[in-house]
């Protein structure tokens, strides 16, 4: 087009040079016709000439034009009919209106006009309805990229077969990184002879080489009681369809010698940089143990976690020099320290109030100033009774303050306990934990997914009946105690009964050392029951709860309560302890709308059933035999019906994660 209009521009110069010469000419005329008049022969026969190249350009141009058009048509009816790209018109029916000819060759079928896009592919259909403008599709066990254009009801099939086979077989060989960690070894073979120790050890390699060369797994013992392994995406898939049946068959091994030993095992994928494979199997191997061990944990890059067996109780430790050394540290980092803050969990219970209270004794006895933060408006009846009788010791209550406190006394060199939990979205004031850098956290809790970022000690034991058990054993160490106060003893053994329910659930031997070293600083069990009574109302309500109890599957008792009545997170986790009691009840689960209008789900079992992992599926969390967990935005019906989802998945073998 810009030629085209330079020469337009070139005929304008000629015509006003033709007109300036015809005016030259007629002056000349008027004073020599002779010249005049062949002046005006040569012009006529140039203008002549002139128009008869004009005509010949413009055949030409017409001719160039005519015959690109063809070209350009014939070019598109080809790549319109022999291009290897099939094209689908559909109306509004979903019906095919036309298709090319290459379309025939995917399908193997001469005519297709009128019949549903569901002939070519059921995906297409949904793929219209939804958002997406280009989805791979699976046609006749080949993969196509189809593009789609909503407007024109227009589709377009692009083979990539090929393509999508490299990527999966780029994913399937990503490295994967392994260890695998043998729990309780040290413990477990302490004091057996060499023999035995050696057959144990022959059993358990055997099984895991065995292991090892059915998936061609790379395996390598370093030490006695730590193996890497380096495996690839592909085997993980293998593995994780089996569940890591791995788990079970040692620990039936060892089950039948009586000999408490297990796996467990942290893999780390989803990089190409070794480095940090070796590091995501580190953590998956820490988080773990920090669950109880007997399980395995895969870590991608992205922080998803997925997690494997941890169906049994976590065995508890021998020996107590873990508890002294966390005690030794504890004590220097309360000694930096300008002073120290506790903070349990939201809606704390007797086991966060008096784990706060024991450490709140650490702080006194190394003489730094100590805090509890406490929200009193977000507590139950039952620790209302407690916090009564605290008031009675101005000494004691003058430590409690409420978290907007906290924040305005908190200095770079405080030392902030959390207690009773590990998740930052369950403490009482987060932005604490935003604005100190020294953490301690102290948890008898499973580890989960959620975790306080970078905690300069962390006491975490599964095992343990409570938190405040492992702050009693925390107390016998610390070298400066002579006595306990009667009150601070009582919080403490108080918080030990209630998460053991009175010494009946994941008891160990140390918790009744914990309890025994209590009672013998002056704990009084009369005043403990006197803050675990409660009024006939709330009896009365909780056994309309119970009430509603249907049995699932056969052993699964769940219990709904009304839409329009709110309960207590304490009252519905008492009706899941009822529940349990009753004959024929492998584990139960209660689930009600609590007074922040959120339905709170609690969950208890015998040991058969592991709720923990049932719980966080919902997001929840807790132990193999008492979990909960929180949903927003959802009915008592829908949450029910999720709840059972997740039973039918853990029962017929379903991902456990």
């Amino acid at each position: 087009m810009p030629k085209y209009f330079e020469k337009r521009w070139q005929d304008l110069h000629i015509i006003l040079l033709l007109v300036i010469l015809a005016v030259f000419i007629g002056i000349i005329t008027f004073y020599n016709w002779i010249v005049g008049i062949v002046a005006f022969v040569v012009l006529s026969a140039t203008i002549y000439f002139a128009l008869i190249k004009e005509i010949e350009f413009r055949s030409k141009i017409e001719d160039y034009i005519s015959t690109l058009s063809h070209r350009v048509k014939k070019v598109g009816e080809e790549a319109l009919m022999e291009m290897p790209i099939g094209i689908i018109l559909y109306n509004d029916q979903y019906k095919i209106d036309w298709t090319n000819p290459y379309l025939t060759t995917i399908i193997e079928q001469e005519s297709f006009i009128g019949n549903s896009l569901n002939l070519i592919s059921e995906e297409l259909i949904p793929f219209i309805k939804g958002e997406e403008k280009e989805e791979i599709i699976k046609v006749n066990k080949r993969k196509y990229r189809v593009y789609l254009k909503r407007e024109e009801r227009l589709l377009y099939f692009s083979d990539v077969t090929e393509q999508v086979e490299t990527e999966q077989l780029y994913d399937e060989e990503q490295t994967v990184m392994g260890l695998i960690f043998l729990d309780n070894y040290d413990e477990v073979t302490q004091g057996m002879n060499d023999q035995v120790r050696s057959n144990i050890n022959s059993k358990v390699t055997s099984i895991l080489n065995q292991w090892a060369n059915n998936y061609g797994i790379f395996l390598k013992r370093t030490s006695s009681e730590r193996f890497v392994a380096v495996l690839n995406q592909r085997i993980l898939s293998d593995l994780e369809k089996t569940k890591f049946a791995l788990l079970d068959e040692v620990r039936d091994l060892t089950s039948k010698q009586n000999i408490p030993l297990t796996l467990s095992i942290g893999l780390g994928s989803g990089s190409a940089h070794l480095p940090d494979l070796g590091q995501l199997a580190q953590s998956s191997l820490d988080l773990a143990l920090g669950r109880g061990g007997d399980q395995v944990a895969i870590k991608q890059t992205n922080g998803k976690v997925r997690f494997y067996g941890g169906k049994t109780n976590p065995m508890e430790k021998r020996t107590r020099v873990r508890a002294r050394v966390i005690s030794h540290a504890l004590t220097e980092l309360v000694l930096d320290s300008d002073q120290v803050i506790v903070m349990g969990h939201k809606n704390p219970d007797m086991d966060a109030i008096g784990a706060s209270i024991g450490i709140l004794k650490v702080a006194s006895i190394n003489d730094k100033p100590g805090s509890i933060v406490l929200d009193q408006n977000d507590v139950d009846i039952g620790i209302q009774r407690l916090l009564e009788e605290i008031k009675e010791e101005e000494e004691l209550w003058d430590h409690f303050i409420t978290p907007e406190e906290a924040l305005e006394r908190a200095t770079p060199n405080t030392l902030l306990v959390v207690v009773d939990t590990h998740k930052p979205s369950l403490v009482i004031e987060e932005k604490l934990l935003n604005k100190l850098e020294k953490v301690i956290v102290i948890d008898h809790h499973r580890r989960g997914e959620e975790f306080i970022n970078d905690p300069v000690l962390v006491y975490m034991e599964p095992y343990a009946s409570s938190t405040a058990e492992l702050v009693t054993e925390l107390l016998e160490y610390q070298p400066k105690l002579r006595k306990m106060d009667i009150l601070e003893a009582t919080a403490l053994l108080a918080g030990i009964i209630v998460d053991t329910k009175s010494f009946t659930l994941r008891t160990g031997s140390r918790t009744f050392d914990a309890a025994s070293y209590l009672r013998s600083h002056g704990a009084d069990t009369i005043l403990v029951q006197k803050f675990l009574k409660e009024d006939i109302a709330r009896y009365m309500k909780r056994s309309r709860l119970i009430e509603n109890a249907a049995i699932y599957k056969g052993g699964i008792a769940i219990a709904l309560g009304e839409e329009d009545e709110e309960y207590g997170q304490v009252l519905i986790a008492q009706a899941a302890d009822t529940l349990l009691s009753m004959s024929g009840v492998l584990a139960s689960f209660v689930i009600s709308k609590r007074i922040d209008d959120k339905i709170s789900i609690s969950a208890r079992s015998l040991g058969d059933v592991n709720v923990q992992l049932i719980m966080e599926k919902l997001n929840g969390g807790g132990h193999l035999t008492n979990a909960a967990a929180q949903l927003e935005d959802v009915t008592i019906a829908e949450a029910e019906r999720r709840l059972k989802e997740i039973l039918d998945e853990y029962f017929e073998g379903g991902d456990e994660e």
